[in-house]
């Protein structure tokens, strides 16, 4: 038997498992990190909490499950995007990693770009430059690595001085394992100088890093997700109890291995990953943007191919919302000592609701949106209620409002892709409710293929990924893998 051991890294917290090629995940641990949020737009982890947990939890697993560390061949990692730690000569980190929500960077971004003839502040041809060569453009809130590293240049110039180069979230475990400086096509993609037209050889853009307004030799070597960075640190191997050929296949960031996880990994198939947030994506064959309903398709895993990402701020989200704002907000009304499963709950009572929740629309915009339009403003709302509705009706339009809104971006998505979606495969979070598989499928119009342990879709990502970047499967090879717990058809 062949193992990988596969780390999925994302905002709340750490998992770690053991995956066979197949797919199937042997066992798993997790533990949670720490979030720290700033007045000023700040947002930060500690890198050093993140290596000590994948520590705590890796041997954990492999204490609970010792007969499998002879067969781990492999290790992988998913982690949240959009990061940026800036390390010295030897690795050590300078200041903890500038997260995908942190919006101090905006200023010095729009200072950097701005130009004569501006798009909300930048350069019109700079606009046109990133999107010919990228595909895209970096988040004007200065949510991304262009803004990030800006912002330390600006206003930690001592440590941007010292820093050798600038590693995003999924980079720096890579240099943890391996002792490499390597960033991967996607991992790279969001500093914003890179060219994506060959999707087999993104490489940096001699024009694009000239702009962006930091030194080149910041920049780490691209590599492929499915690349091998190199054999695991004897050191690590040996506080494991594993081999010291065990190889670290380089990996890709959340959306790319959620894809491949989803087991949508032929052209046009839809998957759908309902968490806090979503998004809908899909491998094409082609490179493309649509700026006016903010998609695109972006490097990833698969070879030749770019993945079409439309992404919605909140979905599961909501739900949290409802739960401790409205059902369980701690006031005089909240008399339980302790509160049940809600959302198994939540999830019966929208079930026994007729569709269309008794005429309440809900608007699932808490946060503003992404796609298909790109508002941060505007907000949430409930309407048409009359005397004759009930909280039940509300718990059913949450769900239905969600679904409503994907159906909102899938209409451009189709257009985008010039095809019409069969079926889309779902995980995340959400997609554990049974209810509200079936009220996508009804919303959408199309057939609901419910993922077997859809939450874990990361984890099994990364797990295939190393397994093709190590021989032993091929992406072709896991429409025949993927497993599913139930196929829900649209009702009329």
């Amino acid at each position: 038997m062949e193992i990988i051991l596969s780390v999925d890294l994302g905002t709340s917290g750490m998992k770690v498992g053991l995956v066979k090629i197949s797919g199937e995940i042997i066992a798993w641990e997790q533990e949670p990190v720490d979030l720290y949020l700033f007045e000023d737009g700040g947002a930060e982890q500690s890198p050093k909490q993140w290596w000590s947990a994948f520590i705590k939890i890796t041997k954990r697993l492999l204490e609970k499950n010792p007969s499998f560390k002879k067969d781990i061949v492999a290790i992988c990692c998913s982690t949240q995007g959009e990061g940026t730690i800036p390390v010295d000569k030897n690795g050590e980190i300078l200041h903890n990693c500038i997260l995908w929500m942190d919006m101090r960077g905006a200023k010095s971004l729009k200072k950097q770009f701005k130009g004569l003839i501006n798009y909300e502040g930048v350069s019109i041809s700079q606009v046109i430059r990133w999107i010919r060569l990228t595909a895209g453009m970096p988040s004007l809130t200065g949510k991304d690595p262009a803004g990030h590293m800006l912002y330390i240049k600006d206003y930690m110039p001592d440590i941007y001085k010292k820093t050798y180069k600038f590693l995003n979230v999924l980079d720096y475990l890579n240099l943890k394992l391996t002792g490499k400086f390597v960033a991967t096509y996607d991992s790279i993609l969001t500093s914003w100088v890179t060219d994506n037209k060959n999707p087999e050889k993104i490489e940096y853009s001699t024009a694009l890093l000239k702009r962006s307004g930091i030194d080149n030799d910041k920049f780490p070597e691209i590599v492929s997700p499915t690349d091998i960075v190199g054999n695991i640190k004897p050191e690590i191997a040996s506080e494991f109890g594993l081999n010291e050929n065990v190889k670290v296949v380089a990996g890709s960031i959340d959306t790319t291995a959620a894809a491949i996880g989803s087991g949508a990994v032929e052209d046009y198939q839809l998957h759908l990953y309902l968490g806090t947030s979503s998004w809908l994506a899909a491998h094409l064959p082609f490179k493309k943007t649509d700026l006016v309903h903010s998609i695109a398709s972006l490097p990833c895993a698969i070879p030749s191919r770019y993945l079409l990402i439309g992404l919605q701020a909140t979905a599961g989200g909501n739900l949290v919302f409802l739960k401790d704002n409205i059902l369980y907000h701690k006031d005089e009304l909240l008399l339980e000592a302790q509160k049940p499963d809600i959302y198994k709950v939540l999830d019966q009572i929208a079930q026994r609701v007729p569709a269309g929740a008794n005429g309440i629309i809900y608007t699932p915009w808490i946060w503003g949106e992404r796609a298909p339009v790109d508002n941060r403003f505007i907000r949430a709302g409930l309407y048409n209620i009359s005397l004759k509705n009930t909280r039940e009706d509300i718990i059913r339009a949450f769900f239905e409002g969600v679904a409503l809104n994907t159906r909102w971006l899938l209409s451009p998505v189709e257009k985008f892709m010039k095809k019409k979606a069969k079926r889309i495969n779902l995980i995340g979070g959400g997609a554990q409710s049974d209810t509200w598989c079936q009220i996508f499928a009804d919303v959408l119009g199309t057939e609901i293929y419910q993922v077997e342990n859809p939450i874990l879709a990361n984890m099994r990502g990364a797990a295939w990924i190393a397994s093709v970047g190590i021989g032993k499967l091929s992406f072709s090879d896991i429409p025949k893998l993927i497993k599913y717990k139930k196929i829900y058809e649209p009702q009329p």
